[in-house]
């Protein structure tokens, strides 16, 4: 593989496709001069999407074809078992052959994380993959894990994406001992479930800098840099969170458009209202990753515009430059096989 970071992109993915993913490759491969990209998908509609672009960043593009796309609503253990030469599987096959460091995708969730285990495996020393992403709090954001990959898990499971979340802190942020908090009930020890409460001991018995339980409140107003949860609850927190941003921009805006009163007041509000949606845009926090795997995976949020989709290829880059995968494997086991590169 040739020097800097290459990213295999499934451009089919997502609710959009190529009319969003391949410009958005483009726009993130104008600022990212280190970077090439590998995009997946059907051949007709890539080269289309390429033509209509003026861009030097096409000399660091190669299309790769394949002939199936995985649907959004498609089962995943289908998709896995017949779509063998889909987008999305080939991207990730590409990962584990070396010929990319990461895959992005913005499809199937459940079809990605189901393929990327099934096709890359779990490093030495982790029983299940986790999805991390970052959440924005008071003082900046925290990484949340795990956001679905695994709804049941273990103590020693939670245990594991702790570390993992820490590695990848340490890595990304460039901090030394990342705090790393326990989401719970209660921030009382004894508070929880069996499985919460016997991974708190492990992670108090642990090298791990944790700071005990994390209430739901606190994943916003506390300065943890790494929140751990088993995927079930992850994932409600998640879509709870999306929704009620949602809801807020929807009853806000209705507010303003009620009245002259509502008129005036959204004027003067205007100028905080924009500071507001330029440091919580959700587009600038797309891309969840899936680590504990042979190979790097970024999951894009499927209904991603192209500012979006770069967010994600932005983060793929950042772990491959920073060197996650490798950090991880040796803080947890001596390495049995090569990892894809």
């Amino acid at each position: 593989m040739s020097s800097g970071v290459t990213l295999a992109v499934d451009c089919m993915g997502g609710d959009h496709g190529p009319s969003v993913t391949v410009p958005a490759v483009l726009h993130f491969l104008e600022a990212n001069p280190d970077v090439r990209c590998i995009l997946v998908g059907l051949k007709e509609p890539l080269e289309r999407e390429l033509g209509r672009a003026a861009s030097a960043a096409r000399q660091r593009v190669i299309v790769h074809p394949a002939s199936e796309v995985v649907a959004m609503d498609e089962a995943p253990a289908l998709a896995i078992k017949r779509k063998k030469d889909s987008s999305m599987r080939v991207a990730i096959d590409l990962v584990k052959d070396g010929s990319a460091h990461a895959a992005v995708s913005a499809g199937n969730t459940g079809a990605l994380m189901g393929m990327a285990h099934f096709v890359l495996r779990t490093l030495p020393g982790i029983d299940r993959p986790a999805l991390v992403a970052l959440m924005p709090t008071v003082t900046g954001h925290c990484y949340l894990l795990d956001l679905g990959a695994s709804p049941d898990c273990t103590a020693e499971n939670l245990r594991q994406f702790a570390v993992m979340g820490s590695t990848l802190v340490a890595c990304v942020e460039h901090r030394d001992r990342p705090t790393v908090g326990l989401l719970n009930i209660g921030s009382e020890a004894i508070k929880g479930n069996a499985v919460v409460k016997q991974a708190g001991e492990l992670l108090r018995e642990s090298a791990l800098n944790f700071v005990g339980n994390i209430e739901g409140d606190g994943i916003f107003w506390s300065r943890t840099d790494v929140i751990v949860s088993d995927g079930f609850v992850g994932n409600v927190v998640l879509k709870s969170v999306e929704g009620l941003a949602k809801m807020f921009r929807h009853n806000l805006s209705a507010e303003f458009k009620r009245g002259p009163i509502g008129w005036i007041g959204a004027l003067f509000a205007w100028p905080a209202l924009a500071k507001f949606r330029k440091r919580f845009d959700p587009r600038h926090y797309n891309g969840a990753m899936l680590i504990g795997l042979r190979g790097l995976v970024v999951k894009s949020h499927g209904s991603a515009d192209a500012t979006s989709f770069a967010s994600a290829l932005a983060r793929a880059a950042v772990l491959v430059r920073t060197d996650v995968l490798q950090r991880i494997s040796a803080g947890l086991a001596p390495r049995e096989e090569p990892i894809a590169r």
